[in-house]
């Protein structure tokens, strides 16, 4: 165990047990766990988690006994299914940096390692998350106990310099030395308009460790763009609702409560079809970069990676639907039958439907729903 990464790190293996005793110790997580059987004392319901935990000794034990069937369940019941497609990555030695763009906060990690294993991968994946959504002490437990590693967030700049140097060190360490891999949303924060784009500053702190140039160090890391493509966003109409808050106020900012509720709605709404696509490796293309200016390489690497997210998207009916509507044309009816339209077009008004604002403006709301579900149409078209 290398102490370096000790603030920021999953749990290691020993460390299991300990981590399980905090949890059962804690009193917000006791009514957690209170809320889901009311009629069980608590000495019974501590006693039934130490049992669950016998032969759990590492965090993949952990994903693999408790994850794994959540996810499943989840895909189950509130989607019509996950596919997987992966091309230039094969399950093997190597270890991969999954760099995705970012639909949900839980469901994008817990579902590529259920797809990593299930479909012979020989391990899952460590997950980036931002320490700002640990707001209570069980969570971070939990989430640490899931192969999570932390993003610190809300740093004074030479206090993010510092962080992301650690971070850096922390995921060269995990690729090289670990033998796992990692998940990391390709920017802070979802795209609340589905257009996704990959920050400059995530690949610079990717190569503020390692050996050699900046190609180098971004081949230590064996980096695969991962697209990931939802029927139906569940927060679709709460990202909508934001938008509006933020136009009628600048100053507005989202509670913890907000936060967990948009969680919530993302985890345990209807998605409809999910489709995983991971791309090639970038080590397949990053040495036609050598000769690039040092200023010009991560905006290059950049735009590479999103043409290769967006040409990754899997497209349906109600992205060619919203498509053609927002710009008033048919490009796209080739695409879709006239009853997917109307269906669309019903699930877009039970959406902006569901928003509870005093001063609702619906055609604003309107707008922005289409436009998070045009976007992925809009950016494939785009791609070479």
């Amino acid at each position: 165990m290398n102490h370096e990464f000790d603030e920021i790190r999953p749990y290691a293996e020993g460390e299991v047990k300990q981590a399980v005793e905090s949890l059962l110790a804690d009193r917000q997580f006791s009514r957690v766990l209170k809320g889901f059987v009311p009629w069980m004392p608590g000495w019974m319901r501590n006693g039934l988690v130490r049992l669950a935990f016998v032969g759990v000794n590492t965090p993949l034990q952990f994903q693999l006994r408790y994850m794994r069937p959540v996810a499943k369940h989840l895909l189950r019941k509130c989607s019509s299914g996950c596919s997987f497609s992966y091309s230039g990555i094969a399950p093997g030695p190597d270890r991969y940096t999954f760099i995705s763009n970012h639909r949900d906060i839980v469901l994008d990690s817990a579902i590529l390692s259920l797809m990593l294993y299930e479909h012979h991968f020989p391990t899952t994946c460590e997950i980036a998350i931002g320490d700002n959504l640990l707001i209570y002490p069980w969570i971070k437990t939990l989430v640490k106990l899931n192969k999570a590693f932390t993003v610190k967030r809300g740093l004074s700049p030479r206090e993010l310099l510092k962080s992301s140097e650690l971070m850096s060190r922390y995921m060269h360490y995990a690729i090289q030395e670990k033998h796992e891999n990692i998940w990391i949303a390709q920017r802070e924060g979802r795209a609340k308009d589905s257009s996704d784009q990959t920050q400059e500053s995530l690949l610079k702190m990717f190569a503020m460790a390692g050996e050699g140039s900046i190609i180098d160090r971004l081949k230590e890391l064996c980096i695969v763009p991962l697209s990931i493509s939802y029927e139906y966003d569940p927060c679709d109409y709460l990202k909508a609702q934001e938008f509006q808050q933020k136009r009628d106020n600048p100053a507005f900012k989202k509670s913890k409560q907000d936060d967990l509720d948009n969680m919530k709605t993302g985890i345990l709404g209807q998605k409809g079809r999910i489709h995983y696509e991971a791309m090639p490796p970038i080590n397949t293309w990053l040495d036609e970069l050598a000769e690039l200016p040092r200023t010009e390489v991560f905006g290059e690497v950049a735009r590479r990676i999103d043409q290769q997210i967006h040409a990754g998207y899997q497209l349906f009916p109600g992205n060619y639907v919203a498509a053609d509507i927002l710009s008033g044309t048919s490009t796209f009816a080739k695409e879709y039958t006239e009853e997917e339209r109307k269906s669309f077009e019903a699930y877009l008004q039970s959406r902006i439907d569901l928003v509870k604002l005093e001063n609702k403006d619906e055609a604003f709301l309107r707008e922005r729903i289409l436009t998070m579900y045009a976007n992925p149409v809009i950016n494939k078209m785009k791609t070479p």
